[in-house]
């Protein structure tokens, strides 16, 4: 069994989340743009409640600013890698190292109201793209340079438990 100790977290594909619970292999690809959607207003909700903010509770831990950013940043990034797998055949596309994204692109100082913006704008693009595909479309593949292997099934549904799991960090507390 791969466990969430493991770097590869492809393990999200057949088991539920120990933490927040979520289940990918029960999800079916075509219900994953109305999770991201409901997501995203999950995250509209936090910011308008005042809960999305700079400050971390630990120096290990990210602020909720710095996970909406991660969020708002892993639907652009999905979003790119799905429509090179609709566009190319087998794409290799770079692992991304979202610690050091976090601290380049200064999450703790970007302004929560443009994030979540373009968190919102963000979710709009990478739904219509997954309502868009169509029949045969979802087996089209592409790889990490780590080896990981998906389809456009697979990868949206490893997708969905970012930004869920995302969730369960910030309101956990």
């Amino acid at each position: 069994m791969i466990t969430p100790d493991d770097k590869d977290w492809t393990w999200v594909l057949e088991q539920v989340c120990p933490d927040c619970g979520f289940d990918a292999s029960a999800c079916a690809h075509t219900d994953v743009a109305d999770l991201l959607r409901a997501n995203a207003a999950d995250w509209k909700a936090l910011h308008d409640a005042g809960r999305i903010a700079p400050g971390r509770p630990d120096p290990q831990t990210w602020s909720t600013l710095e996970y909406a950013c991660h969020v708002r940043d892993v639907f652009a990034r999905f979003d790119q890698r799905m429509g090179l797998m609709l566009d190319e055949d087998d794409p290799l596309f770079p692992n991304w190292d979202q610690d050091a994204t976090a601290e380049d692109e200064r999450y703790e100082e970007q302004d929560p109201d443009i994030v979540i913006a373009d968190l919102l704008a963000n979710a709009e693009v990478i739904t219509a793209r997954l309502d868009a595909v169509e029949g045969d479309q979802w087996d089209r593949t592409g790889r990490r340079s780590d080896g990981s292997n998906f389809t456009v099934a697979t990868i949206s549904r490893y997708l969905v438990h970012d930004p869920i799991h995302h969730i369960w960090d910030v309101t956990r507390a």
